[in-house]
């Protein structure tokens, strides 16, 4: 037992950092605790494991009596026997280790030494990591876990659920990997580490680290919206006018911002100016599509965006996205208008008799009612490839459309 658990102890504090003087307090805690049924039927009982030979002796704190001693006491006699020049009265440390202790230690304590060795090695973990909490790390991808990637961090494992992986990217055994630390979580049995490429902060933090300005607070990033994989806006501003807050962040000839794109593994990021003004910053929040005016509803906290039909298509983007992660920027809902060319000069015609030639062409063409089209219409949705564009579950948060409706028309169309 005695070389055995050396030999145990040695590894540890070199492998794993875990310092002997911890590990020893661990061990002494565990066995007293697996053993004291083996030990002297005293109360006040300690172990106490020797750092360089390893042998374990238990000691307990007695009483000396002269006669009738219960568990917490000891008879002068043989408390004489190691402390010579004991007396009634005294309260004395006597050892009284089992002659088969290390037997009994190393057959009743290995699981409680295991767990608190584990224990001690996530305390180490906790003091490592604590203050690293919303960092970058990195480490080598080790093994999957039922769709979670466990990551070697060298003094510690970490895992990236699910939820927090990138949709598409992919891993091998080996691969080196930089996940944004999110937490340190010593209270479970898995991995004490949790880290994430989804999060926005993630791509702050890349930000950050690429972009001198940002790093020394010249260039402050006011918002992130972020669909993990596929696209990102991150709005900037400086509190320098002489420093252009976007130049900064794409770098000479696009170098800071196609390194971070090059780290998410090619996902879209568009960089803005941030704007107090919220019409310009809605603006800006849009391109590359070109707004001609912005309504603030104050009470219903939206903004009604105006474009032209030609710049619709770019104002919503592929399903949706552009329009989607505008508004999350911003946090405000965001209602895009396109404006249909009159087929005839407007004077020739009022804004009802317009309103209602757009609905029947817009009827005939996604194939809904003459009022479901109207209803369309009044929220923005003129032609058949805005509504495309758009995507169905825009359309069927339109109070008053029928979802019956609006998925056999997408039904058609999607044909």
């Amino acid at each position: 037992m005695n070389n055995e658990l050396l030999t145990i102890l040695e590894y540890i504090e070199k492998e794993r950092g875990i310092s002997r003087d911890s590990l020893i307090k661990a061990l002494e805690s565990a066995i007293l605790s697996a053993s004291r049924k083996s030990i002297y039927p005293a109360n006040d009982l300690r172990v106490e494991i020797d750092p360089r030979s390893g042998n374990i002796r238990a000691w307990a704190k007695l009483e000396v009596v002269q006669a009738d001693p219960n568990c917490d006491q000891i008879m002068l006699g043989r408390a004489q026997t190691q402390c010579p020049e004991a007396k009634v009265g005294d309260v004395i440390d006597f050892e009284v280790t089992p002659s088969n202790f290390g037997r009994i230690a190393a057959q009743t304590a290995r699981q409680a030494i295991i767990q608190q060795l584990r224990r001690a090695e996530k305390e180490n973990v906790q003091e490592e990591f604590a203050d690293r909490v919303g960092q970058i790390i990195n480490g080598t991808v080790r093994r999957f876990d039922a769709g979670n990637i466990i990551i070697d961090f060298q003094k510690a494992e970490g895992i990236m659920p699910v939820r927090e992986k990138v949709h598409g990217e992919q891993y091998m055994p080996g691969d080196r990997i930089n996940a944004l630390l999110l937490k340190v979580d010593i209270n479970s049995a898995g991995p004490s580490l949790i880290v994430s490429r989804a999060s926005s902060d993630f791509v702050v933090k890349l930000f950050e680290r690429e972009v001198t300005e940002i790093h020394d607070g010249i260039v402050k990033i006011m918002g992130v919206a972020r669909e993990a994989g596929s696209r990102t806006k991150v709005a900037v501003a400086s509190s320098d006018p002489r420093v252009d807050p976007v130049g900064a962040c794409v770098g000479m000839r696009g170098s800071r911002v196609r390194s971070i794109n090059a780290e998410l593994g090619g996902e879209r990021i568009d960089i803005i100016p941030y704007d107090a003004d919220i019409r310009k910053y809605a603006a800006n929040a849009l391109l590359p599509a070109k707004v001609q005016s912005v309504e603030v509803n104050e009470v219903k906290h939206e903004l009604v965006v105006s474009v032209s039909e030609e710049q619709s298509k770019l104002a919503f983007g592929k399903k949706a996205q552009n329009v989607r992660l505008s508004g999350r920027l911003l946090g405000w809902n965001v209602n895009i208008k396109s404006e249909a060319p009159a087929p005839v000069p407007a004077a020739a015609k009022s804004i009802g008799e317009q309103i209602e030639e757009a609905a029947g062409a817009l009827a005939d063409s996604f194939g809904v009612s003459l009022d479901t089209a109207r209803l369309l219409i009044g929220n923005g949705y003129v032609t058949t490839d805005g509504i495309r564009e758009a995507g169905r579950d825009a359309l069927l948060g339109i109070d008053g459309i029928s979802a019956d409706e609006i998925n056999a028309a997408f039904d058609r169309l999607e044909k």
